[in-house]
């Protein structure tokens, strides 16, 4: 059977060794571009239209601890590139004894199939709020920039001991196919991570070559047909549309990691220049049932959120506290989804209201010690809000 005559349901019920070996395999098969995604719900809040950049609303976000493909937010610098998956390869270069180039199909021929459920956050999730105190630039996201999956494909350090990794070594660049366009110059988009990370091997931590999304092909929007996986790190270190990994003795010069995901007070090139790349994510929570501005009766309020804690190794989240009047009293919340390292989890509290309950407010306790902040520092690029997250209400 020919790749033109699959149907997207008959692909999605192959395994992914089936259905890369079909799609990408040199034998028999026909090229088939992929420029644009149906799965994106029409129901994803639209923050930018070009390139798309969207969230869920946060109320259908919680509705599972594993989020639905229609449900994860989607975060693009540049269109989703139209790729010929026939002739898709990705290299591996470098500080390598031994460079490579491989088709997808035998990239997953080659190296063993793993799976892990790890969370993808954007770095800019709840940018929106440091407009309390100053607006800044980039998507305005509210708190839905974040969503968890499980994730099958092969083990990065899996191919990187496969090419045979020089002493030296010491970063692991990953580029993207996508195109990013700023002030008239075009380049792709890029990340890298230190190598330490890359051959990390613990089953919850290891780095992907994704894949498949929950059982099924990655989309178009969510890297199709291969991304990496970086599980604790920023999504922006998880890289769509993988083609090239190249091994270094540095972090990479794309813009992406050298001048953009960096905790800045100002626009500055040399301070930028020595600012260290944001590689994990931060401890947090939200309040997302009630919603912002919900009308509330009673005594008595079920609220429902995430928390999420620092993509260390081996922290969890250990306490997740809700209160009505302003951080005077808190009522603990109980969790309510598995807990998992590199993942979310899911709460619930039951809250007393008074008469001049106006707002909700939510603050998380990993195992660490670490509490969520009440006020986030402001940063030039709104990266990393964590402050505690407040939902305003209307008493009835």
């Amino acid at each position: 059977m020919s790749f033109q005559h699959l149907t997207r349901r008959s692909l999605l019920g192959r395994s992914a060794v089936g259905i890369l070996t079909l799609a990408f395999g040199s034998r028999g098969t026909s090229s088939r571009v992929w420029s644009a995604d149906p799965d994106v719900s029409a129901d994803l809040i639209t923050r930018q239209a070009s390139p798309f950049n969207a969230e869920p609303p946060l109320d259908r976000l919680i509705e599972k601890w594993i989020t639905p493909v229609n449900s994860f937010f989607v975060r693009s610098h540049g269109d989703v590139p139209e790729l010929d998956v026939k002739d898709f390869t990705l290299t591996v270069d470098g500080l390598v004894d031994k460079p490579l180039t491989l088709k997808l199909a035998d990239l997953v021929e080659r190296f063993p199939s793993v799976g892990t459920t790890a969370t993808l956050t954007c770095a800019g999730n709840r940018r929106s709020e440091f407009a309390a105190v100053k607006k800044v630039g980039g998507v305005q996201w509210d708190a839905g920039a974040i969503g968890n999956a499980e994730w099958q494909g092969v083990r990065l350090t899996d191919v990187l001991k496969a090419a045979g990794v020089k002493a030296e070594a010491k970063h692991v660049w990953f580029e993207g196919r996508d195109q990013v366009t700023e002030k008239n110059v075009t380049f792709p988009f890029g990340g890298s991570i230190p190598l330490e990370k890359g051959l990390a091997t613990a089953a919850t931590g290891t780095t992907l070559l994704a894949t498949q999304m929950n059982g099924q092909p990655l989309t178009p929007s969510h890297g199709f047909p291969l991304r990496t996986v970086v599980p604790g790190y920023i999504g922006a270190r998880s890289v769509k549309w993988l083609h090239k990994i190249t091994v270094a003795d540095r972090p990479s010069p794309n813009h992406f990691v050298a001048d953009v995901y960096k905790l800045v007070p100002e626009e500055n090139a040399d301070l930028i220049a020595r600012t260290a790349p944001i590689y994990e994510f931060t401890l947090n929570s939200a309040i997302c049932v009630p919603s912002a501005g919900a009308a509330v009766s009673g005594d008595r309020l079920t609220v429902k959120g995430f928390a999420l804690t620092n993509g260390t190794t081996g922290r969890s989240v250990q306490q997740i506290e809700v209160s009505a009047d302003g951080g005077q009293t808190w009522s603990a919340a109980k969790v309510t989804s598995p807990l998992r390292d590199y993942c979310w989890v899911l709460w619930s509290a039951d809250v007393a209201l008074t008469d001049k309950s106006d707002s909700l407010i939510v603050r998380a306790t990993d195992t660490s010690g670490e509490v969520q902040p009440q006020i986030c520092p402001w940063n030039y690029k709104g990266y990393q809000f964590n402050g505690w997250h407040k939902v305003g209400l209307k008493r009835s």
